[in-house]
Formats: structure tokens, C-alpha cells, sequence
């Protein structure tokens, strides 16, 4: 299951509700990926939290930008609560971290430029996950489930 880009004159749609939520590593984390831009630039993907579901201490290595499409979510460093049609946007080298407010999932649009580096109390990264990662975790689940692979690579 290895995709070839498209023309990148054509539309290219992607039809996630075709595409099931894929479990991460860490519980009431999944994803829908929609595209992966070219040489490891970054990703655009939906994601799904639980209720109650933390985001760690992370740092982006390039921007980020997501968009609440359901439910809320709460960032931790200021105790903001970003609702329904939110819109965050995250400079490269940010450190945040956020937990899932209210009774529903939430859901994200986010589109992500570089990597995430996960911290320690102290600072520093414990983990280190590149769009290549992600690109690789998904082609994985997908062979492993006999699922096609619908993202849209750049």
C-alpha cells in the first residue's frame, strides 16, 4: 500500500468519514490523517480526544494550527478554554500543554509543520515524533487492518 502523490494541479479530496479512527499510543487518542507534505514538512490530520484526555508538555518544532470542530479543550498554561469553531495557532518552538473539558469528544483540524518534541517536568524531550513517524504509523495500521491508504501524500 504505497500511494503515489498526485498531480499537484488536481484537486485531491479525501473522504474521512470512509476512514475509521486510528488508535495512537496513548489511550483516547486517535486520528484521521489527510495529508503528508513532501521531505517531512508536516501533516494535516484530524484529531479525537476522550473526555478528560491531557496533552503532555510538548514543544512544536515548526507551527501548528488547529481548529476546534467539536468540543473543548482547556490549555493548561493560561486556562483558556477554546470551545467550539476555535481556532489556536502555535509559533514554532511554543510549549503547551491542554486537557479535554466538558462531556463530548473533541475533535480537531490540525495542520502541523515539523515535529512534536514531548518534555519531561523538567524540560526535557522525552520523545520525539516527525511527520515521517506519523506517515509510517498510519502505513503500518493500514497493512496491519487491510485498510487503503487514503491520505493525500504531497
Amino acid at each position: 500500500m504505497s500511494p503515489t502523490p498526485s498531480s499537484s494541479y488536481a484537486s485531491q479530496p479525501v473522504h474521512a468519514e470512509r476512514m475509521p479512527w486510528i488508535p495512537m499510543t496513548s489511550p483516547g487518542l486517535s486520528f484521521k490523517p489527510l495529508r503528508f507534505f513532501k521531505d517531512g514538512a508536516g501533516w494535516m490530520y484530524l484529531f479525537r480526544l476522550e473526555p478528560g484526555t491531557v496533552i503532555p508538555p510538548h514543544r512544536h518544532t515548526g507551527e501548528s494550527h488547529a481548529f476546534n470542530l467539536s468540543g473543548s479543550r482547556e490549555l493548561l498554561d493560561t486556562g483558556e478554554v477554546i470551545g467550539p469553531r476555535g481556532y489556536v495557532y502555535e509559533p514554532a518552538g511554543n510549549v503547551d500543554s491542554w486537557r479535554v473539558t466538558g462531556p463530548e469528544p473533541l475533535v480537531l483540524l490540525i495542520h502541523t509543520r515539523g515535529g512534536v518534541e514531548y518534555l519531561t517536568a523538567d524540560g526535557q524531550v522525552s520523545r520525539h515524533v516527525t511527520p515521517a513517524d506519523r506517515l509510517e504509523s498510519y502505513r503500518q495500521w493500514c497493512e496491519a487492518n487491510g485498510q487503503p491508504f487514503l491520505a493525500t501524500l504531497e
